[in-house]
């Protein structure tokens, strides 16, 4: 949200924090499906039942700033963001997608088992577009990024939060399957013992025999895990990065 000034009034502060500690419970519907923005004010929210998460973050992102100037650091970050995001954008099921830092995250209304595939699919296509930057990168002299993604499927409150009256505001996900998903992909690639991928218990029970079984059970996350490419994509990579 970009900074619109007004000054600071405490009564209006007061009235505001008020009105937002009166809501009653009711305001806050229960659903199955993501509702659209245009059905959010800042006196209800939605508990949606049944949503998917998907979040990818760079390992050792940190280090990035003392490896690389200023330039270099920020092609690398805007090559990564545009792709990542353009990937997740590109299924049909998602609904938000986040920015915050180096971590790209995106809120999907899949529900039902082919669209639990779908996410998956689109999984692997982050991990092929990291490995097709990756070859781009080495003909530029960067060191490969390596990321970690998570995936959870469960429930997820929406609200709308911001400034009441300034124009400043906007839609905030928190709740299990945000966490989850994060959690899980702050694990991805994390150890010698950790895959990239690592996929929640109820969202992996919900995907096809073929993608379980690209899948192995991790029993020190209590999570599963794989390495999962696409590979339309990879083959692309396996003909012009080796």
């Amino acid at each position: 949200m970009k900074s619109n000034f007004i000054n600071y009034d405490f009564e209006k502060s007061r009235e505001r924090i008020d009105n937002i500690l009166k809501t009653e419970d009711k305001s806050f519907e229960e659903v199955d499906k993501i509702p659209s923005r245009d059905k959010l004010t800042f006196n209800n929210g939605f508990y949606v039942n049944k949503t998917s998460a998907l979040f990818v973050d760079i390992r050792e992102s940190s280090k990035l700033p003392s490896k690389y100037q200023r330039p270099v650091l920020a092609r690398i970050y805007r090559s990564y963001i545009s792709e990542v995001v353009a990937v997740i954008n590109g299924n049909n099921w998602c609904s938000e997608i986040n920015i915050n830092g180096d971590c790209v995250w995106g809120v999907f209304d899949a529900q039902y088992k082919p669209q639990l595939d779908s996410v998956f699919s689109t999984a692997a296509e982050v991990s092929s577009v990291i490995d097709t930057l990756n070859c781009k990168y080495k003909k530029k002299g960067i060191d490969p990024l390596e990321i970690g993604i998570g995936l959870a499927f469960g429930r997820v409150l929406m609200i709308k939060a911001g400034y009441n009256g300034s124009g400043l505001n906007d839609v905030v996900w928190m709740g299990e399957v945000v966490n989850e998903s994060s959690n899980l992909c702050g694990y991805g690639n994390k150890t010698w013992n950790d895959r990239e991928v690592m996929v929640s218990s109820d969202f992996q029970c919900n995907l096809n025999d073929h993608n379980k079984g690209l899948l192995e059970w991790n029993s020190n996350r209590s999570c599963y895990h794989g390495n999962i490419i696409n590979t339309g994509m990879n083959d692309w990579i396996d003909k012009n990065c080796k």
